[in-house]
């Protein structure tokens, strides 16, 4: 049947329209390019599933991924700790090109592109979903992201609870799916991280009973129940077919191997191993990978699975070719290294090369395994076999200055206590008392060493974080016994005094890390509250001033410094400090009532109303507040507005 005219004419303008489109250099919306999720899991090791062989966890959603998919049997985390690792994943470098060597004493730089960047940059809608705090957006890796939900609050300074800075995998899960169900309809690339098998290991019901022998195992299981969740949803829309899915952890857990409880202090491959699978749309792939490989070539592969091209200096490389079987296997050499011991103890940094068959590790006492024959690396063969060791660090030593930038690209971030408490609430040591982690000097104790005593100190955290403090003063006075001059168990020692009162014995510790480590920051400001505790409020004054000028994001050594020079009846100084204060955290309630009755004894009562009037906003339960607010009121003539405020504080007072 021929055409009317009318259809003729709109077919006409639907033509020209897409003529104009083109030319115009428009493309329509590419709906076939796949969509991308990337799932990691916190601190989990490849050989406790079952797709890796493990018969004590039932895992069925990661392993029907895994045998629908590509799984690498020998994949390692660049460095065991999780700000590091997942930065070197969505980043495709290496920490000594990034900067991010630690989980807390850098940011990743905004110059450093990211895996959510490029696929930002290629019209991908970007979301990630995060389990914990210290992958929170104040580290960088939101960049790229229209959505990322940390949403965590570091600013409640005496908590530590530990639902403030973790969220169960169910919570991540709602929310990724919450997130996905507005946005699958678009190209999207999401991120979904989950936290649970990180310590303490506390498996919800009724994983608890199932796994209550060994509950590692239990929080694994409850995390494969989230990642059924996600695959099913993907599948339920029908876009599972299309869909380039990665499952990884970012580092395993020592489990006490080699003496090692939790990760981070060695870089044995208890806690380098993770597991690594993706499901490739409509490509045929092989089912097993045994070349060993790197979580920094997670980026290139999927740029590479996208057909994008990979950003300069990407110093992965794309597993693409093994998958699909269009490159033979080689033996790479894969580098590692943790600074925690520098960083935090200044014993030394470990480096370490590893290929098929040997794993080197740079030390005070240098280490070499055969992987083949002793892949719980128990036997030191480096006495042994000289050759092959000084072949391997040669190897080492040639990734060291491959990966190693002329300058690093991450930035410091502040160690505000906030920060540091809430970061020592999940079981990390906040603190820093280590040197320049680009300077190796073996003259350090070996970390084999230290071992026993790092694991003290961590005892004596986890005392403190639990309320045990004089536990905590007991162990860490033994560790200072077998270390007197370890600057980190003696800031800690610091805070167990100041937290039992014992003000003056707080002083003595603060005093003697300071003179050791003049630009040591949280020590700095402890040493200011203790000099305040004891009436030194000249000595308070100084270090809290000094304190903000080494970290000006301290909101509460500046609220603390405004109260010394109330104490001291400096009353301008006191109001430029408490002003301060809420400037850095304008949310802090307890900032904003003091400036508000600072402002009030000095007859400035119109700004005085609006800060205490901010506090109440803030915590409306406060009746200090409200009884200062009446009292400001009434300076102003508002006598019936100062009426209602003064028995809302009575009525609360009286509760």
């Amino acid at each position: 049947m021929p055409f009317s005219r009318s259809t003729l004419l709109s077919l006409v303008t639907v033509l020209a329209a897409l003529v104009m489109q083109l030319f115009a250099g428009d493309k329509p919306a590419d709906r076939s390019a796949p969509n991308v999720v990337v799932i990691t899991i916190d601190t989990l090791r490849a050989d406790h599933l079952g797709c890796y062989g493990y018969k004590d966890v039932r895992t069925p959603n990661i392993d029907a991924l895994a045998a629908d998919g590509v799984r690498f049997e020998h994949a390692y985390t660049p460095v065991p700790v999780t700000l590091p690792s997942h930065s070197a994943m969505f980043t495709g470098t290496y920490p000594p090109l990034s900067g991010m060597h630690d989980f807390s004493g850098n940011v990743l730089s905004s110059k450093q592109p990211t895996l959510a960047t490029v696929l930002k940059e290629n019209g991908y809608t970007t979301g990630a979903v995060i389990g914990s705090a210290v992958l929170d957006s104040r580290f960088g890796l939101n960049q790229g992201f229209d959505f990322y939900y940390d949403h965590f609050d570091f600013n409640r300074l005496q908590e530590s609870n530990l639902e403030e800075m973790e969220r169960p995998g169910n919570v991540v899960a709602d929310v990724t799916l919450d997130w996905l169900s507005k946005n699958y309809q678009k190209k999207f690339f999401l991120w979904m991280h989950l936290y649970d098998p990180h310590h303490p290991y506390r498996p919800p019901p009724p994983y608890d009973k199932e796994y209550a022998s060994h509950p590692y195992d239990g929080e694994i299981a409850f995390a494969d129940a989230q990642v059924g969740r996600l695959i099913s949803f993907l599948k339920e829309k029908r876009l599972y077919d299309n869909t380039l899915i990665v499952l990884s952890g970012d580092h395993g857990e020592g489990l006490g191997e080699h003496g090692e409880k939790t990760h981070g202090f060695f870089i044995y491959n208890s806690t380098l191993h993770v597991p690594l699978m993706f499901h490739l749309p409509a490509r045929p792939a092989a089912k097993l990978v045994p070349t060993p490989v790197c979580l920094a070539d997670v980026m290139p592969t999927v740029l590479a699975a996208l057909d994008l091209a990979s950003p300069p200096k990407m110093q992965g490389q794309s597993l693409l070719p093994l998958m699909t079987g269009k490159a033979e296997a080689e033996d790479r050499s894969l580098y590692s290294e943790t600074f925690l011991p520098r960083l935090h103890f200044n014993w030394s940094e470990l480096r370490g090369a590893q290929t098929a068959n040997y794993h080197f590790i740079d030390a005070p006492r240098p280490e070499l395994y055969d992987l083949k024959k002793d892949p719980g690396e128990t036997q030191n063969l480096l006495p042994q076999k000289k050759a092959v060791g000084e072949e391997m660090r040669s190897k080492l030593n040639g990734l060291v200055r491959s990966y190693t930038a002329s300058q690093e690209l991450a930035q410091k971030t502040g160690l505000d206590p906030a920060l540091m408490e809430r970061l020592k609430s999940l079981g990390y040591a906040g603190f820093s008392g280590g040197g320049d982690p680009t300077v190796s000097n073996k003259e350090l104790p070996d970390p084999k060493d230290r071992i026993e005593l790092y694991e003290l100190i961590s005892e004596a955290i986890s005392d403190a974080q639990h309320g045990r403090l004089q536990e905590s003063a007991d162990k860490l006075n033994s560790a200072l016994k077998v270390e007197p001059n370890a600057l980190a168990p003696r800031y800690l020692l610091g805070l167990s005094y100041y937290r039992l009162q014992r003000f003056e014995d707080a002083r003595k510790e603060f005093t003697s890390v300071v003179q050791s480590s003049p630009d040591y920051t949280l020590a700095i400001f402890y040493l200011g509250l203790a000099n305040a505790r004891v009436g030194d409020f000249d000595g308070a004054i100084a270090a809290l001033k000094r304190a903000l000028e080494l970290d000006a994001t301290n909101f509460s050594a500046a609220f603390n410094l405004g109260v010394a020079y109330l104490q001291k009846k400096q009353i301008p100084e006191s109001l430029a400090a408490l002003r301060q204060s809420v400037t850095i955290y304008p949310d802090y309630a307890e900032g904003q009532g003091a400036l508000g009755e600072v402002l009030l004894y000095a007859g400035q009562n119109d700004e005085a109303i609006l800060h205490l009037k901010r506090a109440i906003e803030l915590v409306p339960e406060n009746p200090r507040n409200h009884a200062s607010l009446a009292r400001a009121l009434t300076a102003k003539g508002m006598t019936a507005e100062a009426e209602v405020e003064l028995q809302k504080a009575k009525q609360l007072q009286n509760r």
